[in-house]
């Protein structure tokens, strides 16, 4: 299949402040005091007033080599579209996978600039505004999922758990082969030298297909 974009509408989104809570470090049985629970919901009604959510996937055939399914110690091989990959973790992530889809996803770069305007000013609300910046883009990511599943149904297969280049033993640098597969750009994502992307607040994953 080709690459699929999606830009969903702010409206669409719905802030989870439990989320932002446990990105700030809050326990799940722990309530935000007062004060803080105000400055997340100011937080997030500035965020999604600016925010710009695009994001682009395409899902490719795959072939993972063979393994023991109780062998976590093994380096497997992983193809896909022109790219061959040796990984322990994805390889355990994608086993009995027969497609994978990639994924580019952002919420746009004025959500940057409103975290850098009150990094000075105000750190404690740029705090918060970092975490409520990582919800909104988790959920992002989650209707994507949402998408990918709907695809992986239609052909009888399920989804696996989303995983990042940079976790486990995944290279920063697989970075490359998404913005080389996928039309990043279209989408107003950079990737710099440092193999950082641009907006920060932006999010590449690999999701298995598998029956």
């Amino acid at each position: 299949m080709s690459a699929s974009f999606l830009f969903p509408d702010n409206k669409d989104f719905s802030p989870d402040f439990k989320e932002v809570a446990r990105y700030l470090g809050y326990r799940r049985a722990t309530q935000p005091e007062a004060d803080v629970s105000a400055l997340m919901e100011k937080a997030a009604s500035e965020i999604q007033a600016v925010m710009k959510a695009q994001s682009v996937f395409e899902v490719f055939d795959l072939t993972v080599g063979s393994t023991r399914p109780s062998d976590y110690s093994t380096t497997v091989s992983l193809r896909f579209a022109d790219v061959t990959l040796q990984s322990r973790d994805l390889g355990r992530n994608l086993a009995g996978c027969s497609k994978v889809a990639l994924l580019a996803a952002t919420i746009g770069p004025q959500v940057d600039s409103l975290i850098r305007r009150h990094s000075s000013l105000n750190p404690v609300y740029a705090s918060i505004l970092q975490a409520t910046g990582a919800m909104y883009i988790e959920e992002l990511v989650d209707l994507i999922n949402a998408e990918i599943k709907k695809i992986a149904e239609a052909d009888g297969l399920k989804t696996r758990p989303r995983y990042s280049p940079g976790y486990g033993d995944v290279p920063l640098q697989v970075q490359k082969d998404f913005f080389r597969l996928l039309p990043c750009t279209r989408i107003g994502l950079t990737l710099m030298d440092t193999l950082i992307m641009a907006p920060e607040k932006s999010v590449t994953a690999f999701v298995g297909l598998c029956s």
